[in-house]
């Protein structure tokens, strides 16, 4: 039955998706990134829809606006979840899905979905998933160089902050669809991807998962329903991606930087990577041909061409690796500024992401860490913090917890590690600047907006050296105010005469989670 429904055209299933669609009442939990699209296209559609958001009609402003004018009626305020009557709810990922409101829904046979849930059910192209603790981001941005070099189509989406629902009416069967997903997404997903990939799985977001079980099973959503001529990749590495294999219908893969597989990717001892099928192993490149820097990213490396082995040939992954500058965000050279390099590392969101940041370096560092508390251990972090940070600057929610975690670890009296609270990021980058210039050559500074916590507020402010017609008079302050609430950044353009220079590069907007979604 599968296989028929397989060679069924687009055309047909999604005109009966849609004409389904505008005999029922339909209504969107959450006006944002991965849910507008589709909002305003069944509106324009004629289909009866709602829309529901804690923000008012003032903070939503004029995309609220823009919604009545298609015929979209709004619920607004903090009860916008109360009297859910529509027959289809589409849930936001940064709504949990117990909820009680979505579960009162689910029990009077309402059908609630999300975005991406419908995305699996109607994409005709070959998808592509990536999830794991760390890494999503850049496994799936690799996934998509690798398969842009075939000469396809390919849509790169998800929880890397583009929704693809409303591009199925363009999509074919000779299309890929690479895609991240998080844990929220996945929670209730029922249907998997042709190829997919958990790069590890390590305490995160224990603040909105009512247990690490949930959190596990969120991330064993993505294999558990794939079909039999499917591929999954797992972190060998890792006890509980590696445990995953059980529950594999198709062919199970791996990856490992540590030992020799027999089916997946490694990396010996001398750096080479090789492909493994069956024990039949391939040269591919040595792990100095990547570009990125980090024994993680040779992992991400790994894991993306485990799956897509048999798709993409040597020659082109190593011209990728080659020429791949990595995601902005990651261990990004910001500038050289007096002899000190600073490095925005603001997509590490958990310990685990933050200790891959400070391995990339073979020296210590001055860090600046902090945020919002997702009840995770900090333990794993301040042990790497006694061998790999000089000065370390915490500021946020958190920072009596890390500061806690840190100075209770062994050594640290003997390893001269210091540590210095302050008010918020811009004071954290003054005294930054001011303790690196003591002695300048050689410092390195890196950023991570959450390090080892989750949202967090705070003022990014990038530099880039002057040109001949710039003079060193002025610097750009963003202030990026996430909101657990929204889960959306609000911007405050603020203008100081500083000898900072400017730089017009926004951070990149995520979808549906502050910080990155796990």
């Amino acid at each position: 039955m599968q296989n028929i429904l397989e060679v069924i055209s687009l055309k047909p299933l999604l005109e009966n998706y849609y004409n389904q669609l505008k005999n029922k009442t339909v209504t969107f939990c959450g006006i944002g990134v991965s849910n507008t699209p589709m909002i305003e296209k069944l509106a324009k559609m004629g289909v009866n829809v709602t829309a529901r958001d804690k923000r008012s009609a003032e903070k939503l402003g004029e995309k609220g606006s823009a919604l009545e004018k298609l015929g979209v009626r709004l619920i607004l305020g903090e009860n916008y979840l109360d009297d859910i009557t529509e027959d289809v709810v589409f849930r936001t990922p940064g709504l949990p899905f117990n909820t009680p409101q979505l579960v009162k829904a689910r029990e009077e046979g309402k059908t609630v979905t999300s975005e991406m849930e419908e995305f699996f059910k109607l994409c005709p192209a070959k998808i592509f998933a990536v999830t794991g603790s760390d890494g999503k981001t850049t496994t799936t941005t690799i996934i998509s160089k690798l398969l842009e070099t075939t000469g396809k189509k390919v849509y790169l989406g998800g929880n890397i902050g583009t929704p693809l629902l409303d591009k199925v009416d363009g999509m074919n069967e000779d299309d890929y669809a690479v895609v991240e997903l998080s844990s929220f997404q996945l929670i209730s997903m029922k249907k998997g991807p042709f190829s997919a990939v958990v790069t590890n799985v390590a305490p995160n977001h224990l603040d909105i998962h009512k247990d690490m079980q949930e959190y596990i099973d969120a991330k064993r959503n993505i294999i558990s329903y794939q079909s039999e001529d499917s591929r999954a990749t797992l972190n060998f590495e890792n006890d509980i991606t590696r445990g995953f294999e059980k529950d594999v219908k198709g062919k199970c893969l791996f990856f490992s930087d540590v030992h020799k597989v027999e089916n997946g990717v490694f990396c010996d001892e001398k750096g080479d990577i090789y492909s493994a099928d069956n024990g039949n192993n391939t040269f591919i490149m040595n792990k100095k041909d990547i570009r990125i820097p980090g024994e993680h990213n040779v992992q991400n490396y790994m894991a993306a061409i485990s799956a897509v082995m048999g798709f993409v040939t040597a020659e082109n992954i190593v011209k990728v690796a080659k020429t791949f500058g990595g995601v902005e965000h990651r261990i990004e050279f910001v500038r050289e500024l007096d002899g000190v390099k600073w490095y925005n590392d603001s997509i590490a969101t958990s310990p685990t992401r933050a200790i891959a940041g400070l391995n990339s370096f073979d020296k210590k560092l001055i860090i600046i860490a902090g945020g919002y508390d997702k009840h995770i251990p900090f333990d794993p972090f301040a042990k790497k913090a006694i061998t790999n940070i000089k000065l370390l600057i915490l500021t946020g929610a958190t920072a009596d917890a890390i500061e806690s975690c840190v100075r209770k670890q062994d050594g640290f009296e003997q390893s001269g590690l210091e540590i210095v609270r302050v008010k918020d990021i811009k004071e954290a980058v003054d005294v930054a600047r001011k303790r690196a210039k003591v002695t300048a050559v050689g410092n390195m500074i890196m950023s991570f907006r959450t390090a080892v916590a989750g949202k967090l507020d705070y003022v990014y402010t990038s530099w880039k050296r002057p040109t001949t017609m710039q003079r060193p008079m002025w610097t750009t302050a963003r202030s990026i105010r996430w909101s657990p609430r929204q889960r959306k950044p609000s911007w405050r353009l603020t203008t100081r005469r500083q000898r900072y220079w400017p730089t017009t590069r926004q951070p990149r907007r995520r979808s549906m989670q502050p910080g990155a979604a796990c």
